[in-house]
């Protein structure tokens, strides 16, 4: 062996498994990977709005004077109890079936209309970012909207614009109890 063949390294070429692991021993792995990445986000994204568009607030109207007896709103005594007022927001059906619906809309372009892995891959990833705007929008929305309800101005009467279809606010009344 010559001094020559000595110095030069010794290459040696990526196994089969190794390129593999890489890039997938299945044909169309990275679109799999793809899909199972939007997957992941729609399922995140929906158990954080779980989370996040939940609240609650409650007010009475009136109160209890020194001789156990009701006063309403304005102060006056009254004979029965005045109403108070419980809201509570809760996710709304409507953005898990947006979010369903965003999911099953990218697959079927994905299988009509992707030329390519470079296209599936865009489609999947706009759909990945299109479900978490809608799901933040919806939590801001209904979060800043449920904040916004003038809670403190209800007199027993009438009703709240509520945020749907961004959440949904069950709204419950009972008599004060003194």
């Amino acid at each position: 062996m010559s001094d020559r063949q000595a110095a030069r390294p010794l290459v040696v070429a990526p196994s089969r498994s190794d390129q593999n692991r890489e890039a997938g021993s299945l044909p169309g792995a990275a679109i799999v990977a793809r899909v199972r990445r939007l997957l992941i986000v729609a399922v995140g994204a929906l158990l954080g709005y779980s989370v996040l568009a939940s609240a609650s607030s409650g007010f009475c109207p009136g109160g209890v004077n020194s001789d156990g007896g009701f006063l309403d709103a304005s102060g006056a005594a009254v004979d029965a109890a005045p109403l108070c007022v419980q809201l509570t927001l809760r996710p709304s059906v409507v953005v898990y079936l947006a979010v369903a619906g965003i999911v099953l809309f990218a697959l079927g372009r994905v299988l009509r209309t992707a030329e390519d892995e470079h296209s599936a891959r865009r489609i999947l990833d706009r759909a990945a970012l299109l479900v978490m705007a809608t799901v933040v929008a919806c939590v801001v929305i209904s979060q800043v909207w449920f904040a916004m309800l003038p809670i403190t101005e209800w007199d027993g009467t009438g009703t709240f614009v509520y945020p749907f279809p961004f959440g949904s606010v069950d709204m419950v009344t009972t008599p004060m109890t003194g």
